[in-house]
């Protein structure tokens, strides 16, 4: 139980905040990063050219700062966590990085590189929905379990799951962030998939917002179809918080009390708040 809970804590739970990358300790050492093969259940599987080459600029400057955490397999090492950094110091001419060791099974490899990730904000939610189903069918366990250990709300889980019933042509937009999260969320409480396909159609052409989905739904079902219970209200803005996150590269605390609420865009120097307002407008 005690190894569970660390989990999903994250990597920190794994790596002392006070220890030293030397190879006497027998933890951490550098590790050739020609002995190190990729993850093959990393959830991970989009990774930006400019993203990799802005890493690997910080890289050469400072160094790979937080280790890879790795698996031993045959003669070498497996990556559980860290393929970011591990491509990026390749492209910046690194011959060794910074390791610590765990022996893990796949499906424990699989989880800690989806808590990294979700750490992160690293995954578009396709990648994370699979990644979710993946542990569930690997483990066995419920959607409830699998939230518990993730540190997710059920909802959040199980609403994740159901952007996989949508059309592949949907899922694409969505990782090509042609539409958003909400607009997925509204389409996938949509049995049809011609009416889905329609919609969509109309999200790109017309530029819906995800109110003005919401309201050609609510007309075209009726109000009961559109009925959430409060649980699933909760999960909505989670999500909701989740995609600021995601798209504006800082913490965002969305508060909701009835029908009012506010959103709080945090940053922690002056130059990230400039960044913030030319992304803003």
């Amino acid at each position: 139980m005690a190894k569970r809970k660390a989990l999903g804590k994250g990597l920190s739970a794994l790596i002392p905040e006070d220890a030293t990358l030397t190879e006497e300790d027998g933890r951490f050492f550098q590790c050739p990063i020609e002995a190190i093969e990729p993850n093959p259940y990393q959830p991970r599987q989009i990774f930006r050219t400019e993203e990799l080459r802005e890493m690997a600029d910080s890289i050469r400057e400072k160094g790979v700062l937080t280790p890879l955490l790795v698996n031993r397999a045959g003669r070498g090492y497996q990556l559980i966590a860290g393929e970011r950094r591990w491509r990026a110091a390749q492209i910046a001419g690194l011959e060794r990085v910074p390791v610590v060791v765990r022996n893990v099974s796949p499906s424990e490899s699989l989880e800690l590189a989806l808590i990294e990730n979700i750490h992160r904000e690293d995954l578009n939610p396709i990648e994370e929905a699979i990644a979710y189903r993946k542990l569930i069918e690997d483990m066995g366990v419920t959607q409830e379990l699998l939230a518990k250990r993730l540190g997710k709300e059920r909802s959040t889980v199980a609403n994740m799951l159901r952007l996989l019933k949508l059309p592949l042509q949907i899922q694409q937009d969505l990782i090509d962030v042609r539409i958003t999260m909400g607009h997925a969320r509204v389409l996938a409480g949509i049995r049809n998939t011609g009416d889905q396909q329609a919609l969509r159609n109309r999200i790109l052409k017309e530029g819906l917002s995800v109110r003005q989905l919401e309201n050609i739904v609510r007309r075209r079902y009726g109000k009961r179809k559109m009925e959430v219970p409060e649980r699933e209200v909760a999960s909505f803005f989670s999500a909701m918080e989740n995609d600021l996150k995601r798209s504006l590269g800082t913490k965002v605390s969305v508060k909701r009390k009835g029908r009012e609420g506010k959103i709080v865009i945090y940053f922690y120097s002056d130059e990230e708040l400039e960044r913030l307002m030319e992304r803003l407008g």
